[in-house]
């Protein structure tokens, strides 16, 4: 059996998930599962690298308990953090969280310096304080870039762990703002204008290109050999490399955000894009990924951790669906990315402090399916297509209330499924890089063919 690694890990866990091709269809199994977490070191929110390169390799090593050696490897993470590496290729650490406070009006320091308008027309990224290029523009002003010689993006860092190879990756570089979104390339006159060195950066790689092989000492650790190859080392551009949408169809990869948008070939930066809140993101294939940002079961999350776990997420639903109250609230809205209680902020928010809990959840609901449909006309405003088909893809895809109010606001076929899509992107790039003939859109029919993607 030909098998294949995905490492997935998110802001708070990570899994190593083994997959294969069984008679034409996907095959998976989690192998490992490890937390992930920030630390608060002197004032700073960092990651603990140690302990993630730790995770990485033991996972890795689980295959080989399991008698199940995988041919390559692969991983994708969050995007826009990164770790500096010293002439002698050390990491000049801490490595800092993007939801670390330093880069706390930075941005509108460096609007003294480009427009916001013009950095959006050459990058296509939404202006958002943790970009990597704030981040990098902070460690210039601290000193911290003076001694890097190399950049590497978390999945490149894990990457270069594993086999002493340096190499960069395009799908995440475009997150941070620092690619050029019409040639593609790192834009070294963006970074040279803001005072950041552009030598610490290599070649970008493509998803499906190889790094190199387990280095010596790996090998030894984990009692195998592979490859390690890039996927779309940024974890939505998995997600949408494994999403069948089509031309005319519109992804909402749901979880912690609901990011919501369309694949496109050539970028979009006017006005209208960047004023609604749209990104354009590199996806497989030199494919952008026009999308929004909403945030989406965050709201559930935090409003089941202030009933103390009382309801699981299923009984919360029909509590929503039991309710006919129907004002709305932005979600997006500065008073719910961090409250101490988010029921409190909602009820603050509607001017209603007595609002019961079920009237609560269903302005939830309610609002998160309006928000889309706002983000559909926009798309098919700015982009000129008729969109026909919406597939929701990760965790999120299993709240049939909300796919049902989805349906219902947006008047769109709505598809549901698979849950598991980043992996399954991951996986993909695997199984182009070991058949070279397979195409992307021959690899997204074998994900139809293999997930239980229901029509709502």
């Amino acid at each position: 059996m030909q098998y294949f690694l995905a490492i997935d890990i998110g802001a708070s866990s990570g899994r190593h998930i083994l997959g294969w091709l069984e008679n034409g269809i996907i095959k998976q199994q989690e192998v490992y599962r490890f937390e992930n977490y920030i630390l608060n070191q002197n004032g700073s929110l960092i990651w603990d690298i140690e302990h993630l390169v730790s995770e990485v390799k033991a996972g890795i090593k689980a295959c080989c308990d399991l008698e199940k050696i995988p041919e390559t490897i692969s991983i994708d993470t969050w995007g826009v953090d990164y770790v500096l590496l010293d002439k002698d290729k050390k990491p000049i650490l801490p490595a800092v969280s993007y939801r670390d406070s330093r880069t706390d009006g930075i941005p509108e320091e460096i609007d003294k310096i480009i427009p916001r308008t013009e950095l959006y027309k050459r990058t296509g990224i939404q202006a958002i304080n943790f970009n990597t290029i704030y981040q990098l523009y902070c460690d210039k002003n601290s000193g911290k870039l003076d001694n890097a010689s190399h950049f590497l993006m978390i999945p490149e860092y894990l990457s270069f762990c594993l086999t002493d190879v340096i190499k960069n990756e395009y799908t995440n570089a475009t997150t941070g703002s620092i690619i050029n979104a019409e040639t593609k390339k790192l834009d070294k006159e963006l970074l040279e204008l803001l005072g950041i060195r552009t030598d610490i950066f290599g070649e970008l790689n493509l998803p499906t290109d190889v790094i190199g092989n387990l280095s010596d000492t790996v090998k030894k650790e984990v009692g195998f050999d592979a490859k390690v190859i890039f996927c779309p080392s940024h974890d939505t551009a998995s997600a949408v490399a494994a999403c069948p949408v089509g031309d005319t169809g519109i992804y909402i990869s749901s979880g912690t955000w609901s990011l919501i948008g369309t694949e496109n070939l050539s970028p979009i930066l006017s006005d209208e894009a960047m004023n609604g809140g749209f990104t354009n993101e590199g996806g497989i294939e030199y494919r952008y990924r026009f999308l929004e940002n909403i945030m989406g079961m965050w709201l559930f999350q935090n409003m089941r951790k202030n009933l103390n776990k009382k309801y699981t997420y299923d009984e919360m639903m029909n509590m929503a669906k039991q309710s006919d109250f129907k004002e709305l609230i932005n979600p997006n809205a500065k008073e719910f990315v961090a409250p101490d209680n988010m029921i409190e902020a909602i009820r603050n928010y509607l001017h209603k402090p007595e609002l019961p809990i079920e009237d609560v959840l269903s302005s939830v609901y309610h609002s998160l399916a309006n928000s889309y449909n706002e983000a559909v006309k926009t798309i098919e405003r700015v982009s000129g297509k008729q969109i026909d088909l919406i597939n929701i893809i990760g965790g999120g895809s299993k709240d049939s209330y909300l796919n049902e109010l989805t349906k219902k606001y947006t008047g769109k076929r709505v598809l549901a499924g698979p849950t598991e899509a980043t992996a399954l992107g991951n996986l993909i790039a695997q199984l182009m890089y070991a058949n070279k003939a397979l195409t992307l859109e021959e690899a997204r029919e074998i994900v139809k063919k293999s997930f239980n993607i229901l029509e709502v």
